[in-house]
């Protein structure tokens, strides 16, 4: 509706325009003619503009693409000229019936009228409508050129959506075997020497599997990402015994936060193999949580020997779990590692209300 308005409204500006036109080129008005004389002219004029304007603006839309797609230049420009002195002709004879009508032309006079009008109907329908086409024409190629960029630029934003979805699989399908085959691993090292530790270990396996990798969430609820973490240190314990000393301490407030599935899991993973496995004293991992200024704090902390964060090497367990980090929450969440010998705490920062597949 609002675009037939202001179509119409385009319509009677142009019609006016022309209607000037006429009275400024064709009848000869001067300073010196009289306002009354001028203002019959114009009206004259613009029955003339209004008869023919709404011909041109019915007719031109849909002959002028179809003359364009079939006809090449100069062939398709001298149809739609031809068209628009047709047009011009056809309007002339409806204004001349109007004033007939109203009785502003006499009878008898229809002739001459039609006659005397024909040339100043023709040439300034040329005039608009030649101008009017070529806009037109324009106009319909710019929304032509910008339909094509829009559909070009959804098209790489989905492509990009897709490359970042396929990129993120990748990452996951990385993580879960590292896991999974450290653990099988250490099942394989106690079957000889312990068969009772080795069965209840596969049955801890088990059940780490089906909370871990029984749904295609990217993110999960902190919560039950903590509980795959407590599996996973139970299946580590039965490895290293008392060499390994775990506490895990959340705030209940945050424990609908969502994090990337799996990336406390291997944080925690990454304290067991450089913080407890290497020494014969084995050491000390303490996780928390709580909400800290609209975010979740998430730190695992170890006694280990540290480690220096920028040798970081692609592939290694921090590097993954930032790269998750990125390809989920953007820059809503941040990763911070401070190491030194003794004390190494890796932060995980995550919205408090984070919303994800």
């Amino acid at each position: 509706m609002v675009c037939d308005l202001k179509a119409l409204a385009r319509l009677l500006v142009i019609d006016t325009a022309a209607a000037l036109l006429v009275v400024l080129v064709f009848s000869g008005a001067t300073w010196q003619t009289p306002w009354r004389s001028i203002l019959e002219t114009f009206g004259v004029a613009l029955v003339f503009a209004n008869c023919i304007g709404p011909l041109i603006a019915l007719v031109m839309p849909y002959l002028a693409p179809a003359v364009k797609k079939r006809f090449v230049f100069p062939l398709d420009w001298s149809i739609l000229i031809g068209a628009l002195a047709l047009l011009g002709v056809a309007g002339c004879v409806l204004a001349l019936t109007v004033l007939r009508v109203v009785g502003y032309l006499p009878p008898g006079r229809f002739v001459e009228g039609f006659l005397g009008s024909l040339r100043i109907c023709v040439i300034t329908t040329l005039t608009f409508g030649v101008a009017g086409t070529a806009l037109e024409t324009l106009r319909a190629r710019l929304d032509a050129a910008t339909l094509a960029l829009r559909t070009q630029e959804r098209d790489a934003a989905e492509a990009r959506r897709l490359a970042a979805e396929a990129q993120l699989a990748s990452l996951e399908s990385r993580v879960q075997p590292h896991f999974l085959f450290n653990t099988l691993n250490s099942i394989a090292a106690l079957i000889h020497d312990d068969p009772a530790g080795a069965e209840r270990m596969t049955a801890q396996l088990a059940s780490l599997l089906r909370s871990s990798l029984g749904h295609h969430s990217v993110l999960v609820p902190l919560d039950e990402e903590l509980r795959i973490v407590r599996n996973y240190l139970d299946i580590e314990r039965v490895r290293f015994g008392d060499r390994l000393r775990y506490d895990i301490q959340i705030d209940p407030a945050v424990q609908g936060a969502r994090v990337p599935r799996l990336a406390v899991q291997t944080i925690v993973e990454n304290s067991v193999k450089y913080a407890v496995s290497p020494r014969r004293e084995g050491g000390t991992i303490a996780v928390r949580a709580a909400a800290n200024n609209g975010h979740v704090e998430i730190a695992v902390e170890d006694d280990g020997p540290g480690f220096d964060a920028a040798a970081a090497l692609p592939g290694h367990g921090l590097a993954l779990v930032r790269e998750r980090l990125e390809m989920t929450l953007g820059a809503r969440a941040a990763l911070r590692v401070d190491s030194v010998p003794g004390a190494t705490t890796v932060l995980l920062a995550v919205p408090l209300q984070s919303e994800g597949p």
